[in-house]
């Protein structure tokens, strides 16, 4: 059975369910209240990020490697993290100021789920093909107005037709993970 990685990790910390964002009007489709907005931009951030952070040998083997780190999200966004943690902070909530620790703490289960799902002696490529393979279950819930891809120096995350669904946008989706999975060092030569 496949995994919703973004359905478990709001579930595994009791965020309430988040809601899709609609390609039309960037906006999530129902209303949500000021406190449900954290964890309906913070989670797709941060899962985004993942992926991204996946997509270099060094970033895999962090994802795979590290058990106790406690500032993912300088991992992930580097020089960026005070911006995305201002942006989400804007969005969810002005008048509440948002710790990089919030945003830890959901980079901490989404990394403890993605090595429960991953496979025995898992390697970089597991790792890269498991989060590429969930692009489709988060993109249609990251909110293009915070520019997440322009942090991360992907604007293709940001695309509004990652939010669309349908057979044709999901075939179109299935052929642009296939083609996104970056090739890795074991790939090129054979090894690690």
């Amino acid at each position: 059975m496949a995994i919703n990685l973004l359905n478990t990790v709001q579930e595994n910390l009791h965020y309430p369910q988040l809601q899709k964002i609609n390609p039309n009007t960037q906006e999530a489709d129902q209303s949500t209240t000021r406190t449900d907005n954290f964890s309906q931009v913070a989670i797709p951030v941060i899962l985004t990020g993942l992926y991204k952070l996946s997509s270099s040998d060094e970033g895999a083997e962090a994802i795979l490697i590290e058990e106790n780190s406690t500032d993912w999200v300088s991992k992930i966004f580097n020089n960026n993290k005070q911006e995305i943690i201002e942006k989400i902070a804007a969005y969810s909530n002005p008048q509440n100021q948002i710790s990089s620790t919030e945003l830890n703490n959901i980079a901490t289960e989404s990394i403890k789920v993605i090595k429960k799902n991953l496979p025995e002696n898992a390697t970089f490529k597991d790792v890269r093909l498991f989060l590429s393979n969930q692009t489709d279950n988060i993109f249609p819930y990251l909110h293009a107005s915070l520019h997440t891809g322009d942090l991360l120096n992907d604007t293709t995350v940001d695309d509004n037709t990652n939010k669309m669904e349908g057979p044709i946008s999901s075939m179109m989706h299935s052929i642009g993970t296939l083609f996104s999975t970056p090739e890795t060092e074991e790939d090129k030569t054979g090894k690690i």
